[in-house]
């Protein structure tokens, strides 16, 4: 802001004057709105920060239990193994009892076939014949 010419009249010199107040109140309004803004971005900004050492923790502690995570899942998958394992042993046995349970029935029912033959036969030694389970039965099963 220059002062005025000497020769400039009273009108000029109050034209002049409310052209510079003009001037600096439009300079103080658009400081105070960029201030305002400012102040804003730099919250932002300050929030921003904060907020990315907070993610970089939980992203390490995300980390960190991703990996006992995945610890825990190899655990369970081997024992899921071994209890499969055992599962089938266990049908292996009991496929065996099985087995053992039909040939002792073989054996009981050809025991029974033969002593029932056999209190048959027993005419010729006086005994006579025996007819049921218990006639001849030697107690077996």
């Amino acid at each position: 802001m220059t002062s005025p010419p000497p020769s400039s009249s009273p009108e000029q010199q109050q034209q002049q004057q409310r052209t510079a107040e003009a001037r600096a109140a439009f300079t103080a309004s658009l400081n105070s709105v960029g201030s305002h803004f400012d102040a804003d971005l730099r919250l932002r900004a300050k929030d921003i920060h904060a907020n990315s050492a907070a993610i970089e923790k939980q992203r390490a502690d995300v980390e960190t239990q991703t990996k006992g995570l995945a610890k825990q899942s190899s655990q369970y998958q081997k024992m899921a193994d071994e209890s499969r394992g055992k599962l089938k042993e266990l049908g292996d046995i009991q496929n065996w009892a099985e087995m053992i349970e039909r040939d002792m029935l073989v054996v009981e029912e050809t025991l029974r076939v033969a002593e029932a033959e056999g209190e048959g036969g027993r005419n010729a030694d006086g005994v006579g014949k025996g007819k049921g389970k218990k006639a001849g039965r030697r107690g077996w099963f």
